[in-house]
């Protein structure tokens, strides 16, 4: 028995658990001694020591036997196919989703500091390392769809990256949230990359761990003792970063709108991944009401063919986390906007997600669950993708 049952469910919002050579194993030989080695930050004890304990116990028969009674409740390295891509296609099976949209890690957060520098090369390099091994870990399922990663520190590269990535079978291109360094994520120039995702019907995506460093680390200097996270970690998340999570994709979606991009393609789709979505309505509103109070000076919003709030309906998808009322959401921003995501297997995602999302879904219309478990993510993902699910799917 899987543990969703009688619907077909997509999961937008799944992960490879890394391992230390996951972009060195594949890297171009110029560039491997460069890359940043992988620091798992956020667990506690010897990382190593976890993933060799990982390791050890998916060889265990008797681990094995307790694979589909504990598909929900092991996490990180433990978890059936997290880092293992043979097992992947099992844990689908047993998680019941039709698919997977699959996201690094820890990776993210490297790429993004690696674009705030000055190298190139190795911004070029440590991105194709990450997508080939993306590539690797889903090609053993259809149903895996990979994120590969786009850099928009440089115009001509994020061009050129685009097509690579598109051309290798990306099912979606990952973009830092974090505003490049020299320009704006809503620059002209980069109508070439959104062009290309726009023609091959690819989105584009923001998830979380892309937006840099969130707060100043003064927040945390309270004169109180360290507050333990989740993970029982002292120097990880805590409800202060929480705070932070959506501010830059809001301020990045805001731009993208008044800048016009997401009037120039109407047709690209943009998924904002693991950053929640109770921001969602607030932000509708406030881009409206900027609309409202600034389009008389601004030429840009004179032009625009919609209220800013009706492009986050038309191309914005986001994915709730378990703890927010979806409900609530889904009744201020509309059903187009929210989709079902597991998170597996991070501790994050919680033993039971659907309990819980079903749970704030009690008052919505079954056409408003068909769109928050399949619907959405279908038009997420474009028609290519989904006709590329088996037909059991």
């Amino acid at each position: 028995m899987a543990y969703i049952e009688g619907r077909l469910v997509h999961d937008a919002d799944a992960h490879i658990m890394e391992t230390e050579d996951f972009l060195s194993a594949l890297a171009d030989p110029a560039i491997r001694d460069r890359l940043p080695r992988l620091h798992m930050e956020g667990l506690v004890g010897s990382e190593t020591g976890k993933l060799a304990s990982a390791v050890k116990k998916h060889g265990d028969p008797a681990f094995r036997a307790q694979d589909a009674a504990e598909i929900m409740l092991r996490k990180n390295w433990d978890a059936t196919g997290s880092f293992l891509a043979q097992d992947r296609p099992k844990a689908l099976d047993l998680i019941g989703v039709a698919s997977q949209l699959i996201f690094n890690t820890f990776v993210s957060d490297h790429l993004q500091r690696l674009e705030r520098g000055d190298d190139l090369a190795l911004v070029e390099g440590a991105a194709r390392a990450h997508n080939r091994a993306m590539l690797e870990f889903c090609g053993v399922d259809a149903r895996l769809f990979p994120s590969l990663y786009v850099p928009l520190a440089d115009f001509d590269l994020a061009e050129r990256m685009a097509r690579e990535a598109i051309k290798a079978g990306a099912r979606g291109l990952l973009v830092p949230s974090r505003c490049p360094r020299r320009h704006s994520p809503s620059h002209i120039a980069l109508d070439r990359v959104w062009a290309q995702a726009e023609e091959a019907g690819v989105p584009i995506l923001f998830h979380v761990g892309g937006g840099g460093e969130l707060l100043d680390p003064m927040y945390f200097e309270n004169g109180l003792p360290p507050v333990a996270d989740f993970h029982g970690g002292g120097e990880n998340f805590t409800s202060v970063d929480y705070m932070a999570i959506p501010v830059p994709p809001a301020q990045t979606i805001a731009t993208l709108i008044i800048d016009g991009v997401m009037e120039r393609f109407p047709k690209l789709k943009f998924g904002v991944i693991e950053q929640g979505s109770v921001w969602v309505p607030g932000l509708m509103r406030q881009l409206d009401s900027a609309h409202e109070a600034f389009a008389r000076h601004e030429e840009r919003l004179r032009k625009l063919s919609l209220k800013p709030s009706e492009y986050i309906r038309r191309q914005l998808r986001v994915t709730p986390y378990p703890t927010e009322d979806v409900g609530w959401v889904i009744r201020e921003a509309g059903e187009e906007v929210c989709l079902f995501s597991s998170d597996f297997p991070h501790v994050e995602g919680g033993r039971d997600p659907v309990k819980r999302f079903e749970k704030n879904l009690a008052g919505c219309s079954e056409q408003a669950k068909q769109r928050f478990y399949r619907d959405n993510f279908e038009d997420l993902m474009g028609k290519a993708a989904i006709a590329s699910l088996p037909k059991a799917a």
